[in-house]
C-alpha cells in the first residue's frame, strides 16, 4: 500500500525520526556548505566570494505519503548592491556554477547526530539520493525546461499543502507507530539529550522546523507586506467613510480588539460525542485496511 513500508519490521523508524528532528539543523549547514562550494567553483577565498556575489533562498517541507520530510527550495545568486534590492550577479557566476555547488553541498555535508537511546554509537545524518537540481527560466518551459511561473505556482501549492499529508486513512498504523518511536525516544533520552524535546514533536513525526523559510533579501520581508496591508485596509475604510479629502491618512485611528472566549467543547455532552464520532471513523477505516487481507486470505483457502 502506498505509504506504508514494505516490512514494517524492518523499517528503520528511528533513523527517519532522527532524520525529520535533525533536518533543520542539516539544512543549515547545507546552505554554509553551499557558500563554500560557490567561493571554490568561482576560484576565490570564502570572503572575497562573499564581496562580489550573496546567495539567497526559499524553502517549504512537505511531508511524503510515508510520512517522510523533504525540501523544496528555490536558490538564487544576487550581486553585492545595498541600494538595488535584486542586483544582477557577476557574469562568473552562471547557471552552471550554481548547479555545480548545489550538488557538491548537498554531497559533502554531514550531520553528526547525537547518539539515540538505546543505541551505541552516533548516526550520520545525510541528504538522500534522490536530489533533483534544475534551473529555472524566464519562459513558458514548453522544451521541458522548469518556468519562472511553473515554479512559483510549485512552491506556493506546497507552502499552503503544509502537514495534511501526515494524516488521512489508510495509513494510521505507519503513522502513529512513528509517533510513538518518537515518544518513546524522548522517554528514554537522557537528562542532558536534546531529544528530551522529541515528546513535544511527537505529533509532527519528530520534524520541529518551520514549513516555510527564506533568506532575508530573497523577496519582500513580511513586515513590509503587513504593512502595505495595513496601508491598503486603513485607505478602504477612509473612502466608505467618505471623509473630507484634506483629512491624512494617519489622522485615522483604526483599533481592532480580540480577546480570548475559551477552547475545547461547550458541554461534557459535546465532547463525549465528538469522542465517540472519533473512535467510529477510526474503526470504519481500520475495517477497510482488514477488508481486502480477509478477501485474499478466503480467496487463497
Amino acid at each position: 500500500m502506498l505509504g506504508e513500508p514494505v516490512c514494517a519490521d524492518c523499517y528503520d523508524y528511528s533513523g527517519q525520526i532522527a532524520w525529520q528532528f535533525h533536518a533543520p539543523e542539516l539544512w543549515r549547514r547545507f546552505t554554509i556548505m553551499l557558500r563554500r562550494r560557490l567561493a571554490r567553483e568561482l576560484g576565490m577565498t570564502n570572503r572575497a566570494a562573499s564581496e562580489i556575489v550573496r546567495l539567497q533562498f526559499a524553502k517549504v517541507a512537505e511531508f511524503q505519503r510515508r510520512g517522510a520530510v523533504h525540501f523544496h527550495a528555490i536558490v538564487r545568486l544576487d550581486g553585492v548592491d545595498d541600494i538595488d534590492p535584486f542586483p544582477t550577479p557577476p557574469l562568473d557566476a552562471t547557471e552552471s556554477v550554481l548547479v555545480r555547488a548545489i550538488r557538491s553541498a548537498a554531497c559533502d555535508v554531514v550531520l553528526p547526530a547525537p547518539r539515540l537511546p538505546g543505541e551505541v554509537d552516533e548516526r550520520e545524518l545525510r541528504w538522500g539520493t534522490q536530489m533533483d537540481v534544475q534551473a529555472i527560466v524566464q519562459r513558458e518551459g514548453l522544451d521541458g525546461s522548469l518556468s519562472d511561473r511553473a515554479v512559483a505556482a510549485y512552491i506556493a501549492k506546497y507552502a499552503t499543502k503544509a502537514t495534511e499529508d501526515i494524516g488521512g486513512a489508510g495509513r494510521r498504523v505507519h503513522l502513529d507507530r512513528l509517533k510513538a518511536v518518537a515518544s518513546e525516544i524522548a522517554e528514554g533520552a537522557e537528562s542532558d539529550s536534546a531529544y528530551l524535546l522529541l515528546g513535544k514533536w511527537a505529533h509532527m513525526l519528530g520534524f520541529r522546523g518551520h514549513f516555510s523559510t527564506k533568506s532575508r533579501r530573497y523577496s519582500v520581508t513580511l513586515g513590509s507586506l503587513r504593512g502595505a496591508r495595513r496601508r491598503w485596509r486603513l485607505e478602504r475604510l477612509i473612502e466608505r467613510a467618505s471623509v473630507d479629502e484634506n483629512v491624512r491618512s494617519e489622522d485615522v485611528l483604526v483599533i481592532g480588539a480580540w480577546s480570548f472566549a475559551g477552547m475545547g467543547w461547550l458541554t461534557d455532552g459535546d465532547r463525549a460525542l465528538a469522542l465517540e464520532a472519533s473512535r467510529a471513523a477510526r474503526d470504519w477505516h481500520d475495517s477497510r485496511r482488514e477488508r481486502p487481507i480477509q478477501r485474499e486470505g478466503n480467496d487463497h483457502a
